[in-house]
């Protein structure tokens, strides 16, 4: 996830409280198969879902297995939901991603991505390393709304898209703006997620609308079981802008609206000790939820590519804002 090479984490966090202590605000109930997935996926048997690694195989089959399980499409371009690619590492090494893409055909012609990376950091010097906030919870996110409108039929058509390779530079969302699997012109919006299971404080934030804040009608705000939060998203924040440091990057790239889900670092952010035990489960719950309910607002709007068009262009090009 987000600014890994910038700041220590040690500098950025101060008194965090144990997850014993954490919050019992909320709804009060739990989502089991939400926290199933997440336990599941950054268990040890995953050996921390290292692009190109058996665990991170591992996790592409689990995924594979709740997408067919639950109904969704496979794109005729990506065999059995698995979109592959390769790019050259840092170091120059070239190296293997697959990312999984499913979808639910909708009533219109509006498209929507829901994307969340499965991929982590794996073993490092013998510790795995097992991301559960980052990003088996986003992953377990992505599942739960999959699993909503396989019941509930989608106005706009519902790309899921789990990525390979953000921890590496965001590569499998890039792969997949690429050589998308529908036009990118099609693409309305990209609600992605990122890190949505560990809040001491309850605070989920909302990145995009600054750029994009025809989107912010979709967010509620006023919640009582979850701070909602708007931000990280203005450019004059350096590298407190979230803009583009996770998978919404690449849409964002393209000039394709995005909102991106996550919380602040924590204590355990990119640490071995990123375990299913240290999730806050009832913000975790709440959290997906939360999304969740976005993800419909968004499929309740028609029109909606037409109308986020129109106000791009608005956006770049002053005399016509004058006129307005």
């Amino acid at each position: 996830m987000k600014i890994l090479y910038i700041i220590p984490l040690a500098m950025m966090l101060s008194c965090c409280s144990s997850v014993k202590n954490q919050t019992t605000t909320g709804s009060g109930k739990l989502d089991a198969q939400l926290l199933k997935d997440v336990e599941i996926l950054s268990s040890n048997a995953y050996q921390g879902r290292k692009t190109g690694t058996k665990g991170a195989e591992m996790a592409r089959a689990y995924i594979i297995d709740r997408f067919q399980k639950l109904g969704l499409k496979s794109y005729p371009q990506n065999v059995n939901y698995a979109q592959e690619f390769t790019f050259n590492s840092r170091s120059g090494a070239k190296i293997n991603g697959t990312n999984v893409i499913g979808y639910i055909p909708g009533k219109g012609k509006n498209v929507i991505v829901v994307s969340a990376h499965y991929d982590h950091l794996g073993v490092i010097k013998d510790e795995v390393f097992n991301g559960a906030d980052d990003n088996a919870s986003g992953t377990a996110g992505l599942l739960k709304i999959a699993a909503y409108f396989s019941k509930n039929k989608p106005n706009s058509t519902i790309i899921f898209a789990s990525f390979d390779a953000e921890e590496m530079g965001l590569q499998g969302a890039k792969a997949f703006v690429a050589n998308p699997s529908v036009p990118l012109g099609s693409i309305a919006v990209n609600l992605n997620m990122d890190m949505i299971g560990h809040s001491e404080k309850g605070e989920l934030y909302v990145c995009g609308t600054f750029r994009y804040p025809t989107l912010k009608k979709y967010v509620d705000t006023t919640r009582k079981d979850i701070k909602v939060i708007l931000g990280h998203d203005d450019p004059k924040l350096g590298h407190d802008d979230w803009t583009n440091q996770s998978d919404q990057g690449a849409f964002n790239a393209k000039n394709i609206p995005f909102l991106y889900f996550g919380v602040e670092d924590h204590k355990d952010y990119h640490k071995a000790t990123d375990e299913y035990s240290t999730i806050t489960k009832q913000f975790f719950s709440d959290a997906a939820n939360t999304v969740l309910d976005v993800v419909k607002n968004v499929d309740a709007q028609s029109g909606l590519q037409q109308s986020l068009k129109d106000k791009m262009i608005m956006m770049d090009n002053p005399k016509k804002r004058e006129r307005l």
